[in-house]
């Protein structure tokens, strides 16, 4: 059962796809109207899901489903992998690239390939400061409050030198 994104409880789990490009207006909205109709009919053994989806940053699909009303097994979510591979063999894009970790630069979203991360961190494209998309969240409360964090706050601390503390 489909719930608006700003009010499934803010405990619900959410899984973050991260498009391998910027998608345009017309691919939102097929994305949007096939997420709809997912959501409303999303069900784990038999039952109702609550659950919603956002789009942001023309970059991103949260699914989200409130595990208080009922919890999502195996087979449900294999249904929703489903729905986003679908998606993005219908539209040419690759939901599912983890090789790519997407920083905040602007009023944009830059990504860069794991294996460039070491280097454009010498170069300076990204800093401990820079915002990254922690798409390790795990909750709607932890989507909120720190998928958008600085590099050292996140996984990526570990390319970051050591900082020492001068006597």
């Amino acid at each position: 059962m489909f719930v608006p994104f700003e009010k499934i409880n803010d405990r619900a789990r959410v899984w973050i796809y991260q498009a391998n490009r910027k998608l345009n207006s017309d691919e939102t909205r097929i994305i949007s109207e096939a997420l709809s109709a997912f959501t409303e009919g999303w069900l784990v053994h038999g039952r109702p899901m609550e659950a919603s989806f956002d789009i942001r940053w023309d970059r991103f699909i949260i699914l989200a489903a409130d595990e208080g009303v009922n919890a999502a097994s195996g087979c449900s979510i294999d249904d929703s992998v489903r729905t986003l591979k679908k998606l993005g063999a219908d539209l040419s894009t690759d939901f599912f690239d983890r090789t790519q970790v997407a920083f905040k630069r602007d009023d944009d979203v830059v990504s860069i390939p794991t294996v460039e991360l070491k280097q454009k961190l010498h170069d300076g494209v990204w800093n401990r400061d820079t915002l990254v998309f922690n798409n390790l969240v795990a909750t709607k409360r932890e989507l909120e409050q720190s998928w958008l964090a600085p590099a050292a706050s996140t996984w990526l601390k570990r390319y970051l030198p050591q900082q020492t503390v001068a006597s």
